[in-house]
């Protein structure tokens, strides 16, 4: 296929690299962070501290390159950044006086639970750099001012958060009385920034927070999902491959008011779009498809009859199928609009909206009695011709790994017990492939960030959009990937790159 553009991540606000000349350095003081920034400036940084000597000479101790070998000191204990990087769990082992300590001896004056403290110290090792925690302070606390609110009981956060990060100039506007609300004011504008708009309209993350583990209890060897890092080279123009994308949207109309799908058609050249959640009525499918992309002819839309501007899926591809179905052949469960199927020369491919659970766990039986079982017997039937590709917002996220908070949201829709086992029984144990676990097994990556409490800055989110293959065509997996930078829908696209 012809690459319309190179696809990748664009990166913003790129971490300011820092000098090191000696792995060790003591700070009897927190460090001052205005200097540090003026310093960075000059592209070179010197910390200056005073001996407690008799004769009060100066030392002066200055930064190189190989940051993660530095040793931080005070009053002769030693905090090891590397031995945190090797080791995460160190840093959730660790007291709170333990935390706090470490935290100041790096510049960070923290107040606040144990969590707030650990996500602190976890941010300022993965970035490695005294200098690049600069950013990492004002971020934080724009962050926790905004969760000073209650968080979503759906993310299983009741309580407000508590920790705070000053710098030396805030410090002093405090202590001399400064507006409260003109400062709130600021955070507020920082914390907005953090999305902006491309210039073509596709909306991106300025920052990129999900490059930073977040979750309750991670376990030893998982590692944030980085797609800078992570996605693996492009298959060669000679390797015939199939790419696909898919994005529940969350209201396709208000999604177009302000973004391009053109764009993101040409960022990643993919072949076939799968949406979900477009809300659309089927009078208003002619007028939404001839705004979309030139070159992708072949479309084909549901629309729930049952409740009108609710569900909807769609299938958009640039490859002519060989046939079209809708929904699984039960009249039950197709007055949603909740599936789209295209046949192409090698495989099946089902686009689906699965029903969520509901508040108060409302439709759970129906879930997993009706809903999984019909669909996951329909996948089989088709699978005894060819392959089969599912993809779409599963409304399940199926281990402890895949969401932030899995002890919040033991009964929370998307997280019961109930769901996780039927998605065991009703796909894995049946031969489908989850391809991002098999990618990434100890990647935590989210696909979905709950408006309410602002989840997306901080990267409290769950795993809900799947890409399942049938086992036979598993190997031929060449990518499956997530595009957290991807804005306008509380969820974001995720794709697969198939060899054919």
């Amino acid at each position: 296929m012809n690459s319309l553009f190179q696809f990748g991540f664009r990166s913003f606000l790129n971490p300011s690299s820092l000098a090191v000349n000696q792995s060790r350095f003591r700070i009897a003081t927190l460090i001052p962070l205005q200097t540090v920034a003026m310093a960075l400036n000059r592209l070179s940084l010197n910390l200056s501290t005073h001996n407690t000597t008799t004769g009060g000479t100066r030392k002066d101790t200055s930064l190189e390159t190989n940051s993660s070998e530095i040793i931080v000191e005070e009053n002769d204990s030693k905090v090891d950044i590397q031995s945190f990087k090797d080791d995460p769990s160190k840093i959730e082992a660790m007291t709170v006086q333990e935390l706090r300590m470490t935290l100041r001896s790096v510049g960070i004056l923290a107040k606040g639970r144990k969590h707030d403290l650990v996500i602190a110290l976890q941010r300022f090792v993965e970035n490695q750099t005294v200098g690049s925690v600069i950013d990492e302070v004002e971020d934080y606390r724009a962050q926790q001012t905004e969760r000073d609110s209650n968080v979503s009981p759906s993310e299983g956060e009741t309580e407000a958060a508590e920790t705070k990060f000053l710098t030396p100039k805030k410090r002093q506007s405090a202590k001399s009385g400064c507006n409260p609300s003109r400062t709130k004011k600021k955070v507020s504008s920082e914390v907005d920034s953090s999305i902006v708009k491309h210039e073509h309209g596709v909306e991106l993350m300025q920052k990129e927070p999900w490059t930073v583990l977040a979750h309750k209890k991670p376990q030893k060897g998982w590692i944030a999902y980085n797609p800078r890092t992570m996605r693996p080279k492009p298959l060669s123009k000679d390797t015939k491959s199939v790419k696909i994308l898919s994005w529940n949207v969350n209201g396709l109309r208000a999604l177009l008011k302000g973004f391009s799908a053109v764009e993101l058609a040409e960022r990643e050249d993919f072949d076939i779009l799968c949406l979900q959640e477009t809300k659309l009525q089927e009078k208003d499918v002619l007028e939404i498809k001839n705004s979309l992309m030139d070159g992708y002819h072949y479309t084909y839309w549901t629309c729930s009859v049952s409740k009108l501007g609710y569900s909807g899926t769609a299938i958009i591809s640039r490859i002519e199928p060989i046939s079209v179905r809708y929904g699984v052949g039960i009249s039950e469960h197709d007055s949603e609009g909740r599936l789209v199927m295209v046949e192409f020369e090698s495989f099946y491919l089902l686009n689906v909206y699965v029903p969520n659970s509901g508040e108060g766990l409302k439709r759970l039986s129906y879930r997993i009695t009706q809903w999984d079982p019909s669909l996951s017997n329909y996948m089989k039937e088709l699978e005894k011709l060819k392959p089969v590709i599912l993809t779409g917002d599963l409304n399940c996220a199926h281990q402890e790994i895949d969401i932030y908070n899995p002890a919040g949201n033991r009964k929370s829709a998307g997280f019961t017990d109930e769901e996780r086992q039927s998605f065991e029984t009703s796909y894995l144990e049946k031969g489908f492939v989850d391809t991002f676990r098999q990618k990434h097994p100890d990647v935590v990556g989210y696909t979905y960030w709950g408006y309410r409490h602002g989840g997306r800055k901080t990267n409290i989110g769950w795993r809900l959009d799947y890409f399942l293959v049938s086992g036979t065509i598993a190997e031929k997996v060449h990518e499956s990937y997530i595009l957290p930078d991807v804005g306008g829908s509380d969820h974001c696209p995720i794709g697969l790159v198939l060899k054919l």
